[in-house]
């Protein structure tokens, strides 16, 4: 099984930087979307026949907001985490399969100054939680923009961003309490030492030109199904968003 993970920065313009050739020529199981920016209604995809489409819109225009096409159907999909007060932004879908479930995710950002902080912190020990809950049924597959690039390694400039969203103390510390937990993050499983690969550039001072870029994107799954992954990539080639999309293969 083939699935992938993209924050498009908004889906309409990704539409016109070649999105469908991507969608087509990646032909993944299960391809799951962040920040898709959209309203219901605001776009008319029309995929290759046989994918079922699943939709989380923020309540705030032109913003947040996750999807997740699928070839094969899910006995269930839920949206959001079940708490009121996270599930106004789009941010988690969730697809429940015989053998897992399938859960994507747009972590929120602390913001600059990192004065969302608090709530993202708040958001990880909920969103975690919600994550064990399903690991106690059935292997969890989850995957997204979880905005933290968790070692020094994930990071072109690790020294000058200590402080700043994404590279803060509380934010690795989560993802290392999230890993701990029993998950796997699938990209250093077969990559454990691999430098200069990354997943976001800001679209400032040519960082993509440069691969002055941060690992955020991921696939984490649970330790119990470690034997049947059997490959991750991260598909720098691929253009339209200032993410790139990640990719996790696995025997399911």
């Amino acid at each position: 099984m083939k699935a992938v993970s993209w924050n498009v920065n908004g889906l309409r313009a990704c539409m016109g930087k070649g999105f469908l050739n991507t969608f087509q020529e990646l032909d993944a199981d299960l391809f799951a979307l962040q920040e898709t920016k959209l309203q219901e209604g605001q776009i008319d995809l029309v995929l290759p026949e046989g994918y079922h489409q699943y939709w989380n819109y923020a309540e705030k225009k032109g913003y947040s907001g996750t999807a997740v096409f699928a070839k094969r159907e899910p006995l269930q999909v839920s949206f959001g985490i079940g708490m009121e007060e996270h599930d106004h932004e789009g941010r988690v879908i969730t697809l429940e399969y015989p053998e897992f479930f399938f859960v994507t995710c747009y972590t929120p950002n602390s913001q600059d100054g990192l004065k969302r902080l608090d709530y993202r912190m708040k958001w990880e020990d909920d969103f975690q939680s919600y994550i064990r809950s399903l690991d106690s049924k059935k292997p969890v597959i989850v995957c997204g923009d979880l905005n933290v690039a968790h070692e020094e390694i994930d990071l072109k400039n690790p020294k000058t961003n200590h402080k700043n969203a994404g590279f803060s103390d509380e934010e690795r510390a989560k993802m290392t309490q999230f890993l701990s937990s029993g998950f796997t993050d699938t990209w250093r499983f077969f990559n454990p030492d691999l430098e200069g690969v990354y997943s976001w550039w800001s679209y400032r001072f040519k960082a993509r030109e440069k691969n002055a870029g941060w690992r955020i994107d991921y696939f984490l799954t649970s330790k119990s199904i470690d034997d049947r992954l059997t490959g991750a990539r991260i598909h720098t080639e691929v253009y339209g968003s200032d993410h790139c999309p990640v990719e996790l293969d696995i025997d399911m």
